[in-house]
């Protein structure tokens, strides 16, 4: 019985490694980075590189949050950049008239809700695929952010922008930047959406089965809408950061390729871009490993006009040991 007991426990044991090294891959990708930054740089791993590496990938980390949710339930979302920079840019206009840190934050929030549940209506609705409806308002909400300014900046007002807004972007509390305390808290949230509510079990179940979701009782059209509604109010979260940070909003270039960069964060996270599968812990360290390499690279003197090159490579790579991983689990 002994040897019995010994045998289940090293069998379990095994298992248990197993689980962690395909679930939790992320974790020893970003070891490796680390080990690989510290050899390129000597000062890559002191405190105020590592503070200024999370300050960098927050922006994308909270919009990979919402991509996350999009990508789980089995769709996807080109649009977060364009959301964003439409956003940030009418979110500088209405700083500038009311001087209000507060106002300001809940038109962000409410604009990027707004315009996820537009495409979420688009997508669960009249069912045309998410690729499709998020590549056109890809498009359209680019073109009005472009018009909005003429192609030019739009300025936040330097008293106003001093007096407050600025601390959001470079305050720091325990020496930690205030908009990676509202990444953290960002990610809190929705993990425990994710895996303590309904509404996260129903975007599993919906990207793992969509048929047998329905047949269950849930409301899939519905579920789409609300789920890229939360992802265009991360996003909306998103753009109110970015104008902490840079004060101004360049029309022409605001938030553009962002959403590469938010889907490399997630694939890099570990989530099937099939749908069903994905940890929103996943995401949160996907983005600082994104961040990671782009500072790896830039410590080997890479030439900047490669980068987007790499992240192509890497969704593509996180994709096939993705598959590979699923399909040693099956077996």
């Amino acid at each position: 019985m002994k040897k019995i007991d010994k045998q289940k426990l090293k069998e379990n044991s095994k298992l248990t490694l197993k689980n962690i090294i395909l679930n939790h891959n992320y974790l020893f990708s970003l070891i490796l980075l680390l080990i690989v930054g510290s050899i390129a740089s000597p000062n890559f791993l002191s405190p105020a590189n590592l503070i200024q590496l999370l300050r960098a990938s927050t922006i994308i980390g909270i919009i990979a949050l919402g991509m996350s949710l999009v990508i789980i339930s089995g769709n996807i979302d080109l649009s977060v950049g364009s959301i964003l920079g439409l956003t940030a840019a009418i979110s500088v206009l209405v700083y500038n008239a009311t001087g209000s840190i507060f106002l300001t934050l809940l038109f962000t929030l409410a604009f990027g809700l707004v315009l996820g549940l537009f495409n979420g209506f688009f997508v669960g609705k009249t069912h045309i695929a998410g690729f499709i409806v998020t590549l056109a308002t890809l498009a359209a909400f680019r073109s009005l952010t472009v018009q909005l300014g003429q192609g030019g900046p739009l300025l936040i007002n330097n008293d106003f922008y001093y007096e407050g807004l600025r601390k959001i972007g470079y305050g720091t509390f325990l020496s930690i930047p205030y908009i990676v305390w509202i990444f953290i808290f960002a990610t809190v949230i929705v993990w425990m959406v994710m895996t303590k509510t309904k509404f996260g079990r129903y975007v599993y179940a919906i990207g793992s089965n969509e048929k047998a979701a329905k047949l269950s009782g849930i409301k899939v059209d519905l579920m789409k809408v609300l789920i890229y509604g939360f992802a265009g109010l991360l996003t909306g979260l998103a753009a109110f950061l970015y104008i902490s940070r840079f004060g101004s909003v360049d029309t022409a270039t605001a938030g553009r390729s962002f959403e590469l960069d938010a889907i490399a964060a997630v694939a890099i996270g570990g989530a099937s871009m099939a749908g069903g599968k994905g940890f929103i812990q996943g995401s949160f360290f996907g983005a600082i490993i994104l961040y990671s390499i782009n500072a790896i690279l830039n410590a080997f003197g890479v030439p900047a006009f490669i980068t987007d090159l790499i992240k192509g490579i890497l969704i593509l790579g996180a994709v096939l040991i993705q598959k590979s991983l699923n399909r040693n689990k099956e077996n």
